[in-house]
């Protein structure tokens, strides 16, 4: 079975009946939830569930510690068999670190040994329970075997250093979509940091970078404008023979970070035929929600750090420069738990504010597929890299967003096409367009 009635679907029944069980009102209340709970659980069953922007910590894929055991992280084999998701799009990040033949080296030693973790995970450890993927074909194919689905993202093309021969070295080994840039500029493109200080590298794109947008196009890889700034996402989609995603972003309008797309930026994805990979990000989905929830909870959560003898970071920023880029992902999992316990010296009191959830991120869905149209929007966590939001915060709880766009009225079309059926297309778009360059 594909799913596992969440929480939330509990909730709604014990809300439906709890006033007055006897009315024939609360009655037909519940006979209502549940036929609204059936129908979504049926199209969770259905449709192919993918989400594009997973972290990963190769201190969890080894021979005794890895995704076929439920870990303390929000994705793995049983929290996916548990929610219902399908694909899991695994990412081969690295932290943006100087422009030197060191730096070029210690990044394309980090990538490669996430992707060395990645097929061990699929080809060593539990090859029986999840495939690695590189074309929607797989997908399909995989999904039907009763295996879930493992793909792989490159989050900052830094690790390619100088030689472009790394481009398809990456290729080779699975990689089926790359960010030119993460938090910081590199040899290949600006960041979206750079609107912050106003100091760029490359105004857009180098022309090395523009020759590895090219050699993607040639090999089938998408390209991914989630990290990039804005005059590179211009020139990313000028130079660009086939149609862009951004793996893991939102729209601006109703969360103003620099990492979310304005609504020119959505135009162009639109006009493109690219696809925005709505992100589960509290932050990045109601801003001023998050803002002013995490002032009221900071204090509590620097004494709940303090009595673990953790410290706390309050951004990723913060993150990343106070600790080396191997401790990023467990102090991520350690602050999720810190927030937790937070939560809970929290509830009830009237500093409370309730955490970004489930109806803000389809919120963010409606936007966007009002600006971009049903065929142009997707779905993303971010999770084990700061995303998750209250309903959604591990692959767990993946059917709580099915269950709210059935609530919305979106049909099982429509659904198919937001949790995966819209990415595919664009992968299979991609690749179309490379067999036609080759």
């Amino acid at each position: 079975m594909k799913i596992i009635l969440t929480t939330i679907c509990l909730a709604i029944l014990f809300m439906s009946c709890k006033n007055d069980s006897k009315s024939s009102d609360a009655s037909e209340t519940t006979k209502d939830s549940l036929a609204l709970i059936e129908r979504a659980k049926a199209i969770h069953e259905h449709v192919i569930t993918l989400d594009t922007h997973d972290d990963i910590d190769v201190k969890n894929f080894t021979d005794s510690i890895n995704y076929s055991q439920n870990l303390d992280t929000q994705v793995n084999i049983p929290k996916m068999v548990a929610g219902g998701l399908d694909v899991a799009w695994f990412i081969v990040f690295t932290a943006q670190d100087s422009l030197t033949d060191e730096g070029f080296a210690k990044a394309y030693d980090n990538a490669t040994a996430k992707f060395t973790a990645i097929h061990k995970l699929t080809e060593e450890f539990a090859p029986e329970q999840i495939e690695l993927a590189t074309t929607s074909d797989d997908v399909r194919r995989i999904i039907k075997s009763g295996k879930k689905v493992a793909m792989i993202g490159i989050e900052n093309g830094y690790p390619i250093g100088t030689d472009i021969k790394n481009v398809e070295k990456f290729y080779n080994l699975g990689g089926r979509y790359m960010s030119l840039a993460h938090n910081g500029h590199n040899q290949l493109s600006d960041s979206h940091t750079g609107e912050e200080t106003g100091v760029w590298l490359n105004d857009g794109l180098s022309d090395f970078g523009k020759e590895v947008i090219k050699e993607m196009n040639r090999l089938g890889i998408m390209v991914d404008v989630s990290h990039p700034s804005k005059e590179a996402m211009r020139q990313m989609i000028e130079l660009s023979k086939a149609p862009i995603i951004a793996s893991h972003s939102a729209a601006r309008r109703l969360s103003d970070v620099s990492r979310n797309l304005d609504d020119e930026q959505l135009q162009w994805m639109k006009d493109n035929g690219g696809v925005v990979q709505t992100v589960a990000l509290a932050e990045f989905v109601n801003k001023d929600k998050s803002d002013e929830r995490n002032a009221k909870m900071k204090s509590v959560r620097e004494m709940v750090a303090d009595s673990l003898d953790i410290p706390w970071y309050e951004t990723f920023d913060d993150i990343e420069k106070n600790l080396p880029e191997n401790e990023v992902m467990d102090y991520i999992n350690k602050k999720n738990n810190i927030i937790k316990i937070a939560d809970e010296k929290m509830k009830g009191s009237e500093d409370y504010i309730e955490p970004v959830n489930v109806v803000d991120f389809v919120n963010q869905i409606d936007y966007l597929v009002e600006k971009l149209g049903m065929d142009n929007v997707g779905i993303s966590s971010d999770f084990d890299g700061g995303g998750g939001i209250d309903g959604w915060n591990d692959a767990s709880e993946t059917f709580n967003v099915t269950l709210e766009l059935v609530k919305r009225g979106y049909t099982e079309e429509q659904i198919a096409k937001l949790w995966g059926g819209n990415l595919l297309r664009i992968l299979d778009e991609v690749q179309a367009v490379a067999k036609g360059l080759n």
